[in-house]
């Protein structure tokens, strides 16, 4: 079987093929395959968002043809009981003769869901559905969405495992920190196909990426910056982590009571971990404080952060307001004082979007059927994509397009060749 895209009307032509109010036909089969038709009217038909979201995005169709009987004879009963006795005798068929070789499970547990919180698993699943529809588009990737309901840690991680047989990989996708940590740390070590939690591993590479350029621009090397992570949550912490792997100066991460520091009463564990190895000046109080003669400040919290704050940054600073929908601060009024402006919205210059790795960084731990995902595949991906802007780096162009179709072929290219000098690739 094979994950395919659903054509759907979008934009203007959603808006001409939707008139509203409408009277929809619903058409359901029943078991003896008869067709029911019947009419119902939604209350959100005159938006094209969810006109776009009809039926979901996503559909599954056959990737062979069964004209006949003899065709049926093979791809069912009792054809395919002999694929069924190779794979019992020799599971690592598994990946060559199902379409697992070629399919992730996204799964979340609908506990941080884009910036709404803790919205449930029917409420994730348009989310979901919208990765598992970009990993088809971008990297030919069959993704399925799975969403759960169940939060406690041991159970996700329990349901997870129990479902991985189904899948080549694993993206976990909007699980709330800090239980996001735990949860990815026990999946990676009990299952032999590669997971990530993308909330936190693709916006990391795309952040790297996007710094590396940004550095290029205003003339200054990773060594000596000195960054402000604000938020301290899935996102920001491996940002942070990620930066200080890629030699970056000194990388200080704040959350909602201030700087995080060696010391500080009341870290959970994750932060107590972190406050080992960042924040090297040893700032306390508030993010704004520490942004005095700061080189880069990263927003992953949600906050505001005022005008003057970034007033007082270092000459040729970078700001990458990464909050969603609303970043920290306006990014009109950033440019004013900084030199280099990136967000996380489609409508401002130089969008951080995590679909600039994943697709890639999956594509190829399924290609080389890698057991896992290393700190060393992501940096590949991160420079796979900084290379892609190389020396037209400019202040409005510090990272790809997106739709930059160069993109996931040469992140596929980079992690699998660092795949195999990890010795991770089983192929």
């Amino acid at each position: 079987m094979a994950l395919c895209l659903k054509p759907r009307p979008s934009g203007a032509e959603a808006v001409a093929a939707t008139p509203g109010p409408r009277v929809c036909r619903i058409t359901s089969h029943t078991d003896c395959g008869v067709a029911v038709t019947s009419e119902t009217s939604f209350p959100y038909d005159d938006d094209p968002v969810f006109a776009m979201h009809r039926g979901g995005k996503i559909d599954v169709n056959p990737s062979v043809e069964v004209p006949d009987r003899a065709a049926l004879a093979m791809a069912y009963t009792p054809g395919v009981a002999r694929v069924c006795t190779a794979i019992a005798d020799d599971p690592e068929l598994a990946s060559e003769y199902t379409w697992t070789g070629n399919t992730v499970a996204v799964v979340s547990d609908g506990t941080a869901v884009l910036g709404l919180g803790d919205i449930g698993p029917a409420a994730a699943m348009p989310v979901m559905e919208g990765k598992a529809l970009l990993f088809k588009k971008f990297a030919g990737i069959n993704a399925v969405p799975v969403c759960i309901d169940v939060t406690d840690v041991d159970d996700v991680v329990r349901v997870v495992a129990a479902l991985a047989p189904s899948f080549g990989g694993i993206n976990l996708e909007d699980i709330s920190a800090p239980r996001c940590f735990e949860i990815e740390d026990r999946l990676r070590s009990m299952l032999d196909i590669p997971v990530m939690h993308d909330d936190q591993h693709g916006t990391a590479i795309v952040a790297l990426a996007a710094l590396r350029s940004a550095a290029r621009v205003v003339g200054k090397d990773l060594a000596a910056l000195r960054v402000v992570v604000c938020g301290a949550g899935a996102s920001g912490i491996a940002v942070s982590k990620i930066l200080l792997a890629a030699g970056v100066g000194e990388v200080g991460v704040a959350d909602s009571k201030g700087m995080i520091y060696h010391g500080r009463e009341g870290l959970n564990p994750v932060k107590a971990a972190l406050a080992r190895v960042t924040n090297a000046s040893g700032h306390v109080g508030s993010v704004e404080s520490a942004l005095l003669g700061a080189d880069v400040f990263i927003g992953l919290s949600g906050s505001v952060l005022a005008e003057d704050a970034i007033t007082k940054m270092a000459n040729g600073a970078i700001a990458f307001l990464l909050s969603n929908p609303e970043p920290e601060i306006h990014p009109d009024i950033a440019r004013r004082h900084v030199s280099v402006v990136a967000t996380g919205r489609s409508d401002f210059p130089n969008q951080i979007n995590n679909s600039l790795a994943f697709p890639g960084v999956f594509r190829a731990a399924l290609d080389v059927r890698a057991t896992t995902i290393t700190e060393n595949m992501k940096l590949a991906a991160a420079d796979a994509v900084a290379a892609l802007v190389g020396d037209d780096a400019a202040p409005d162009y510090v990272i790809p397009s997106q739709f930059d179709e160069r993109v996931a072929p040469a992140v596929t290219a980079a992690v699998a060749a660092q795949a195999r000098v990890d010795g991770v690739a089983r192929r």
